[in-house]
């Protein structure tokens, strides 16, 4: 080979060398210098708005190196983020998020919400159903038939002989009267008996024998239980002096005490259904008559008078029983009570917008029962509300400060204080 091949074969290969190089040196860089361009491209196409810190979102700052006043790093808000979001405001939720949290949407619904308490009550006697039995004139007890207190006797049941000097005397004159033959003072001296508290029958049989009668045998004119007993042989009585208090057993008493949060669940004529110990599977229904005007200071509670049949007298005071108080509450929106959060300084519920965002939503609840919760205000039927999961929604819309949407102070039943209207939630927003 000449020099002159030679030097050319030499260059050949220098300028081979060189594109190698240059070609892997082109291509490193491309690759190296590709996606964090494209990425420094795309952060640069973001628009930031502001800085915050998740844990105070109602901070705003302009310097990527400030601070919270929680002491943590803030970071960048988009202008594509918040131009994405609704005009009305509400936490938006990836479908499959919403899967994974197990969210349960409901449907407020007009229904009927049954009016049930359960509490506790024992037996009485019926205050209102009770006979006092005393001596109507001067005397002295002739015989007892062996009552005592506590015993249970029938109507017409004696209870004591009295022997009555002034009945003898009163009977003696009309007698002497009647003898006259003048009809006009025969029926003053006969009311003059009546008024002295003879029977009819006592007058007729003084009348029919012609014979004075002052022994009288005192009965009960009611059926019941003997409470307190006076009558003893011997004894001398005075004018009006009381031998014996009947109490009745047709009827009973059964005192409930209420606790007072529940006391507006309660009224007079409202149904009740009394279950006792002493006979199991068996139930007594009666009706609320009195609620006591006074409540007892140490345990909150006020008591109310329930009436049961007595049948057989079975139902004796003293015995301990199971109330339920109910009747139909008549209807109301009812929402499921898991979906009712309650923070102490209001009640809130979840609402699931149209648009597949969720906003907490402030209501005044009622009455609860069988797992349901009555809304009284703030809630319109057939909007929905989250059941399940509700209160993850409700701490990431704290988190990114959305507002609550606001309860009237006027509102009324059944009624919401807003509906799901952009433009009213917008100038709610805005406090106008």
């Amino acid at each position: 080979m000449t020099w002159h091949a030679k030097q050319a074969a030499r260059w050949g290969a220098g300028v081979l060398a060189i594109a190698l190089v240059a070609g892997g040196g082109g291509y490193w860089i491309g690759q190296r210098g590709g996606p964090e361009s494209a990425a420094g491209s795309a952060q640069t196409a973001r628009k930031v708005l502001y800085w915050y810190d998740p844990m105070v979102p109602a901070e705003h700052y302009d310097n990527p190196n400030s601070l919270s006043s929680m002491g943590m790093k803030t970071q960048p808000k988009y202008a594509d983020e918040a131009g994405a979001a609704s005009t009305v405001p509400g936490v938006s939720i990836d479908p499959a998020a919403r899967q994974n949290l197990g969210l349960r949407v409901v449907e407020a619904q007009i229904g009927a919400l049954p009016s049930s308490l359960t509490v506790t009550g024992t037996i009485d006697f019926n205050q209102r159903n009770v006979a006092v039995v005393q001596a109507r004139s001067g005397g002295f007890v002739t015989r007892v038939y062996g009552r005592a207190p506590g015993d249970v006797i029938g109507a017409g049941a004696p209870i004591a002989d009295l022997q009555l000097p002034e009945w003898g005397g009163a009977q003696g004159e009309f007698l002497a009267v009647k003898r006259l033959g003048r009809p006009e003072l025969i029926t003053a001296t006969r009311q003059r008996l009546r008024l002295m508290g003879m029977s009819d029958a006592l007058i007729g049989e003084v009348e029919r024998s012609g014979r004075t009668n002052g022994t009288v045998t005192i009965t009960s004119p009611i059926a019941g239980v003997i409470q307190t007993l006076d009558a003893r042989e011997g004894v001398t009585l005075a004018q009006g002096q009381t031998l014996a208090q009947v109490t009745g057993i047709g009827t009973v008493w059964l005192n409930a005490a209420v606790p007072e949060a529940q006391a507006g669940m309660t009224k007079i004529g409202q149904s009740a259904k009394a279950t006792l110990s002493a006979f199991p599977g068996e139930s007594f229904t009666g009706r609320v008559i009195a609620i006591l005007p006074t409540t007892q200071a140490d345990s909150r509670t006020l008591t109310i008078r329930i009436e049961l049949a007595n049948r057989g007298g079975r139902l004796r005071p003293g015995m301990f029983s199971s109330v339920i108080l109910g009747d139909g509450g008549g209807q109301a929106l009812l929402v499921p009570s898991e979906a009712v959060i309650r923070t102490g300084a209001r009640t809130l519920v979840m609402l699931a917008l149209a648009d597949g965002r969720y906003r907490p939503a402030e209501v005044r609840a009622g009455r609860e029962s069988s797992g349901k919760t009555e809304i009284i205000a703030g809630l319109a039927p057939g909007e929905k509300v989250v059941a399940s999961g509700q209160f993850l929604l409700d701490s990431e819309a704290s988190l990114t400060g959305i507002a609550a949407r606001p309860l009237e102070r006027d509102a009324k039943k059944w009624e919401p204080a807003f509906r799901n209207n952009p433009a009213t939630d917008k100038k709610t927003e805005g406090g106008k």
